[in-house]
């Protein structure tokens, strides 16, 4: 939440018990969950997605459900470690029958 607030990006945060439905009305794929489910303009948003790639989602305005970092990279935003070397990521655009491709590496 830190990196989007730095980012410009006004969070609400919701903690929420049962988040597997809302993750399923807004068409994220299983194979896709990640710790964090977010909206903007929208688009779900789940997991570690950097502040940049959202910008360049909101700009372009593909036909998709949204983006997604699953699992939790090191290096991705809120995942930095200390010291390591950070792994590449794929940052994927996914639509709501589950076809996904990779929007971005890290």
């Amino acid at each position: 939440m830190g990196h989007l607030r730095a980012n410009g990006y006004p969070v609400k945060e919701e903690n929420v018990s049962g988040i597997t439905p809302i993750k399923r009305r807004f068409g994220v794929p299983e194979r896709l969950e990640a710790c964090h489910t977010a909206l903007v303009e929208g688009y779900v948003i789940e997991g570690h997605v950097p502040a940049d790639l959202i910008d360049r989602l909101r700009r372009e305005r593909p036909r998709a459900a949204g983006l997604a970092v699953p699992g939790m990279p090191d290096g991705a935003p809120g995942m930095e470690s200390s010291g390591q070397a950070s792994e590449r990521y794929d940052v994927l655009i996914f639509d709501r029958s589950g076809k996904t491709a990779v929007f971005a590496s890290r």
